[in-house]
């Protein structure tokens, strides 16, 4: 199974979200991101209730476990995530992240993802106060900071995380994965990494453009050259 310490051996980690690959061709897509330097694959699970839109469920993360090898942080968007854990896990997840939003003490849950032998991640949305989440980051590995309302794609990244992210980076043991997700490209990346953010969550900054490899390299440079922590 795949440990934290040797992905923050790897950060700053781009991590494509497959929410916006090309369904017909997914197997193409995961491809083109190995080939581009991917070291780690973001799935989002939406149930239409706790957020409002559909996604994909076991059978999509299924069927990305078998085009690959390389870790899959599948992040719940879902009403009582608890029920989900092991067909997730089963299904292929190695970290399985839930929201403080439908979790207000996910310290349960946290144990039951590890005794699953994943990793647990915690999410807020942006509205949601950085209070809600601080008792519990040291508990899990990855900490996940919305920067748009869950459910659709191409929003505009929300400023408010950025004074999110600098007080989890602050109370955060330097052991974590601190990820951003939602309008992360170009004109965003740098103020995440300067903020705290050691990974970064990537939908249509990377598919939307013609040539996945070199804009992938262009935003783990971008990155990488401003990362402060």
């Amino acid at each position: 199974m795949i440990d934290t310490e040797s992905l923050l051996y790897l950060c700053p980690l781009i991590n494509p979200s497959l929410l916006a690959a090309d369904f017909a061709n997914l197997g193409r897509d995961i491809r083109r991101l190995e080939d581009a330097g991917a070291k780690i694959l973001h799935l989002d699970v939406m149930d239409g209730h706790f957020v409002p839109n559909l996604s994909f469920g076991i059978p999509v993360v299924e069927a990305v476990r078998r085009s690959t090898e390389l870790p899959l942080d599948v992040h719940l968007m879902i009403r009582e995530p608890e029920k989900y854990l092991a067909p997730f896990r089963k299904a292929g997840a190695d970290f399985l992240s839930v929201h403080i939003e439908v979790a207000p003490d996910p310290r349960a849950l946290f144990d039951q993802i590890r005794k699953l032998g994943a990793i647990p991640g915690i999410v807020s949305n942006p509205p949601t106060p950085v209070e809600a989440v601080l008792p519990y980051i040291n508990d899990c590995d990855l900490i996940l900071t919305m920067s748009v309302m869950p459910g659709f794609g191409g929003q505009s990244f929300d400023l408010r995380v950025l004074e999110k992210l600098r007080q989890i980076r602050r109370a955060a043991n330097e052991k974590m994965l601190i990820s951003v997700d939602g309008g992360v490209g170009e004109s965003t990346i740098t103020e995440t990494a300067v903020a705290g953010a050691n990974v970064f969550v990537a939908g249509t900054a990377l598919f939307g453009k013609p040539n996945i490899n070199s804009q992938f390299q262009r935003l783990h440079h971008l990155a990488e050259t401003t990362v402060v922590w």
